[in-house]
C-alpha cells in the first residue's frame, strides 16, 4: 500500500544524503557578503593570525580538508566564513569575541536556492571549531555540520594556494 508519508520522508532522506554534504560544506565555508554592525571590534590577541592555514569540513558523515595561505588583508573573510564560488551567505547574527563565536544567517546560490544557516563554537589565534547545520528547507531539521581549522605555519611555503 503507498503511504504518501513515508514516500516523502524517503525522498527528503535521499535528497539530504546526496545534497547535504556539498551545501553544508559550502554553507561552512561561505563568507559574509557584507560586514555585519553585531560584530564588535577586536584587539589583535582576540582575532586569528594569518599564515598557513588547514580546514576541515564534515557534514553528514562526508571531510573535505584543504589548506590555504591567508594574508594578512584576507584574514577577517577567512575567519568570518570561508568563502566559496558557489554560495554567498549573510549573517544578521555575527558575534565574536572573547574566544566565542557566533553566526546564523542565509546562504543563497547562483539558481536562488536559499538555505539557513546556524554555526558557534570557539576559537583561539592559531585555531578554531564552529558546530552547527544547515536546514535545507523550512521546518525541516538542521543537518549536522562542522568546521575545525588550525594555522600550520606562520610563513607559507613556495608552493601554497592562496586564500
Amino acid at each position: 500500500m503507498f503511504n504518501p508519508g513515508t514516500a516523502m520522508k524517503s525522498s527528503l532522506v535521499r535528497v539530504a544524503a546526496t545534497a547535504a554534504p556539498v551545501i553544508a560544506g559550502a554553507l561552512l565555508l561561505a563568507a559574509p557578503a557584507t560586514p555585519q554592525a553585531s560584530m564588535a571590534p577586536q584587539s589583535s590577541a582576540d582575532t586569528v593570525l594569518p599564515g598557513y592555514w588547514e580546514y576541515t569540513t564534515s557534514a553528514v558523515g562526508v571531510r573535505d580538508t584543504e589548506t590555504k595561505c591567508v594574508r594578512p588583508s584576507e584574514i577577517n573573510r577567512f575567519f568570518g566564513g570561508l568563502s566559496t564560488r558557489r554560495w554567498q551567505c549573510v549573517y544578521p547574527v555575527r558575534q565574536v569575541g572573547g574566544g566565542n563565536a557566533r553566526f546564523e544567517g542565509t546562504c543563497t546560490d547562483r539558481k536562488g536556492r536559499r538555505v539557513n544557516v546556524r554555526l558557534n563554537g570557539t576559537y583561539q589565534q592559531e585555531s578554531f571549531t564552529f558546530r552547527g547545520g544547515a536546514q535545507l528547507a523550512r521546518g525541516t531539521p538542521y543537518l549536522p555540520a562542522s568546521i575545525t581549522a588550525r594555522r600550520l605555519a606562520a610563513q607559507c611555503p613556495a608552493n601554497a594556494e592562496y586564500f
